[in-house]
């Protein structure tokens, strides 16, 4: 992937051994885990086989914001309570 292909977004890549995620899982755990509001997200994408969520956010000062608040590495819980690293850039 090009990063310089992707503006005003920020790149979840969740573990290669993880189970696949649906859009509503990422929808909930957005805003709890990184602190992202609805009205700042513009799109979601889901690719499936990198395993990454890339999140459009309104403009680059909300991804600067949100990645200066955040760990560059997350956990996420799956409903079956598996817990998985999450890499975000």
């Amino acid at each position: 992937m090009a990063m310089a292909e992707r503006h005003n977004t920020i790149v979840c890549s969740f573990d290669s051994a993880s189970p696949r995620i649906t859009a509503w899982d990422i929808h909930e755990w957005i805003y709890p885990t990184l602190k992202i509001l609805d009205y700042v997200v513009q799109m979601v994408q889901i690719e499936g086989i990198r395993r990454q969520e890339c999140i459009k956010l309104i403009n680059t000062e909300k991804v600067k914001e949100t990645l200066r608040e955040m760990a560059m590495q997350l956990d996420y819980k799956y409903p079956i309570g598996e817990i998985f690293k999450v890499t975000v850039e």
